[in-house]
């Protein structure tokens, strides 16, 4: 037999919720008393919208309008459930990586360290730690007309440059053919100053020095050789020494040698007698004759240096052996040239001597520092005296 449906009954009358409650809405009013574990509503609601307790009016006679989605709002569900309110909640800082592991902390792999490219990445980055200034077009086409690169611009993080960029910067660090070559020239015209500087000292300064050593040993032999009755008077052989010539005024005391040469005599801080050739000239002991004697007006030694400040009058004494000539200074020729033989004549022209004498010249270069000229100084003898009687007056005062 087959079962009935529920809308009908046995005798095929079409079946009705309510007539079986008795009452109208009894059926909705029973099925929303029950409780459902599932769908247990919050406080105040019902989990389904069309049925709300305490009304009698079925929803399917009254359409609902649509209402909005409501917000989800854990704090007005906290308030509405549990009567407080909420406190606001701070986010607690994360724990560091030695809060969580502590001592048991494993070790962090050290990384691979490429010594060379580390070196060329420290050094270039210090190298371009101030941003060049940017340049235009007109500048970048200029740089590479002139075939130089520009280095790679820093980058922003500050992260060391690559190989590659480190290599390109390093690269254009360096200097261009035509700084390679104006720095070797600075370098040679430093070294070539600082010869000259050198030769300069030498010239001016170590001359003197020695000159003047080699000049008081050879006095200090002839002074010997005198007192054991050697260097008697006569002919010497070119460079030896005979005299000392006093020149007080200038405070000058210096051997005389025979013979001009640079070398021998000059350059050892003596003074040279004029006796070669054309321009052998007479010894101090002759009846007549001049004395022609040369020395350096600077360097080694120097010792006719001031002889331009001589006046008429001031004594010029010669020391041998045996005597002491005194000469009395004549007259001067401030300039001639090196060719003029005739200043050291029997009879200089120029000098203020008409006729044959004793008298002495001085030759000098001139001006200092030069050899271009010749100063000439003369003198005539006023006293010829021999060294047991004493020294001259001269000496003396």
């Amino acid at each position: 037999m087959t079962a009935l449906r529920p809308e009908r009954d046995s005798s095929g009358a079409p079946y009705d919720a309510n007539d079986a409650y008795g009452e109208d809405d009894a059926f909705e009013a029973a099925v929303d008393h029950l409780e459902d574990p599932l769908t247990d509503p919050l406080p105040g609601q019902h989990p389904s919208p069309w049925f709300r307790s305490g009304s009698a009016e079925p929803a399917r006679q009254t359409p609902r309008e649509p209402q909005e989605q409501e917000w989800y709002d854990p704090e007005g569900y906290d308030r509405d459930w549990h009567g407080h309110q909420p406190q606001q909640s701070q986010q607690a800082p994360e724990p560091t990586y030695e809060e969580l592991y502590g001592a048991y902390a494993p070790e962090q792999p050290t990384p691979v360290r490429d010594d060379e490219t580390v070196g060329l990445r420290t050094a270039d980055t210090r190298r371009i730690a101030e941003p060049e200034p940017t340049e235009g077009r007109a500048a970048r086409r200029k740089a590479a007309k002139k075939g130089g690169t520009r280095p790679p611009a820093p980058r922003p993080d500050g992260a060391p440059l690559s190989r590659v960029e480190a290599r390109r910067a390093e690269r254009a660090r360096r200097p261009s053919p035509g700084a390679v070559i104006s720095r070797g020239l600075g370098e040679v015209f430093i070294t070539v100053g600082v010869l000259m500087l050198l030769f300069v000292t030498y010239q001016l300064w170590w001359t003197n020095i020695r000159a003047q050593q080699q000049a008081d040993g050879a006095a200090h032999d002839l002074q010997e050789s005198w007192a054991q009755g050697k260097g008697k008077p006569g002919s010497f052989e070119p460079g030896q020494g005979f005299a000392l010539l006093h020149i007080p005024r200038l405070d000058v005391v210096v051997p005389v040698a025979e013979g001009i040469d640079k070398q021998k005599v000059l350059d050892r801080g003596m003074v040279g007698h004029y006796n070669e050739g054309a321009t052998k000239t007479a010894m101090p002991e002759a009846k007549k004759g001049n004395f022609a004697v040369a020395g350096h007006r600077n360097t080694h030694g120097e010792p006719f240096r001031y002889i331009n400040r001589l006046e008429p009058g001031d004594p010029i004494v010669v020391e041998t052996q045996d005597t002491y000539f005194v000469y009395k200074m004549a007259s001067i020729l401030p300039q001639t040239a090196p060719s003029n033989t005739s200043v050291i004549g029997p009879v200089p022209p120029g000098s203020g001597f008409t006729k044959p004498g004793r008298y002495i010249t001085l030759t000098t270069c001139t001006p200092e520092f030069t050899s271009k000229y010749r100063m000439i100084v003369w003198g005539k003898m006023v006293e010829e005296r021999p060294r047991d009687k004493g020294k001259p007056s001269a000496l003396v005062n």
